[in-house]
């Protein structure tokens, strides 16, 4: 009886007892969460791969959440690192996705075409891998027409464009004499003449160390790539592509440049849901890049005017 009696607990130990455990199952699945966390966000600072519609591998990578996803587009001999000013400024309050096209960054270069049609399938895989429903895509320079090209084999998914020192004539008249004109340099001797082409779009306001970095990485670049990509893009101009395809890209286009070159307005409304831009002024190509909180404020306030328009449809 003794023993017996030595094992019966009170009802205020039985209750200790059970306290103990909720607190210590609350410890567990903190704890769990906790890691559960941890694993996601280390997934996620890896970059990933996907698929183009040809078999092209694509690297991209994605940070923060929410809807609608930006995905950021670079230019041409460029990648996704010129975003890295933007990166933790806008994965904070929207899921943001940084993308390398085909022959760019770390994605495959077994094309023998680099059209925008063509990048622009790498952008629509990227963004049917990452499951974003709503999307806006914000292109730099030529990144320009390929998320327009984009946005055309994505109807509905696609609610805005803003281009990054883009878009300034979309009827700019571009002749083949031109353009061959534009690209004998690069053919002729391409670190040569693309540090040459690339310089003059940059201000000498810009921090030395800032051009040098962006000469010698676009100079790197596959000249094969690099050509090619040129002159698909100038002869979007020859043939007046640049401005049709926004026969068929129903959305309202913003950019945000600087003011090297001036905007005709008037051409891109003529094709164009609608179109206004954002100049800052004394600002370069590469905006994003040497004056990252200006454009940064101002790439915000594009955002939220093409979520506003969004919701003015709805």
């Amino acid at each position: 009886m003794k023993c017996a009696a030595g094992n019966v607990r009170t009802g205020g130990e039985r209750g200790r007892m059970r306290g103990a455990r909720y607190f210590a199952g609350l410890i567990v699945f903190a704890a769990a969460v906790v890691l559960i966390a941890s694993a996601a966000q280390a997934d996620q600072g890896w970059p990933r791969v996907v698929l183009s519609t040809d078999g092209t591998p694509i690297s991209y990578e994605v940070y923060g959440s929410g809807e609608p996803a930006l995905v950021f587009v670079h230019g041409w001999s460029c990648d996704g690192r010129y975003w890295r000013k933007q990166v933790p400024h806008f994965s904070k309050k929207y899921r943001v996705v940084i993308l390398d096209l085909a022959g760019h960054g770390h994605s495959g270069a077994t094309r023998s075409q680099y059209t925008m049609a063509s990048f622009g399938e790498d952008v629509r895989a990227v963004t049917e891998a990452v499951g974003a429903r709503s999307v806006i895509l914000i292109g730099h320079s030529m990144g320009g027409p390929v998320i327009a090209e984009a946005a055309r084999i994505m109807p509905g998914r696609v609610k805005g464009l803003i281009g990054v020192d883009t878009f300034v004539n979309i009827e700019y008249p571009m002749t083949r004499e031109g353009a061959a004109e534009m690209a004998a340099p690069l053919e002729d001797d391409f670190p040569k003449g693309s540090r040459k082409f690339v310089s003059g779009m940059i201000s000498p306001r810009t921090d030395p160390l800032l051009r040098e970095w962006i000469l010698a990485d676009m100079s790197a670049a596959p000249p094969a790539v690099a050509l090619s990509a040129m002159k698909e893009m100038m002869s979007q101009y020859v043939t007046g592509e640049a401005a049709r395809t926004f026969d068929e890209v129903r959305v309202p286009v913003l950019s945000v440049n600087g003011d090297l070159w001036p905007i005709n307005y008037e051409a891109n409304r003529r094709h164009m849901l609608s179109f206004d831009a954002i100049v800052l002024k004394d600002a370069d190509h590469f905006l994003m890049m040497g004056r990252p909180g200006e454009f940064n404020n101002a790439l915000e306030k594009a955002v939220l005017m093409l979520m506003e328009k969004g919701a003015g449809k709805q």
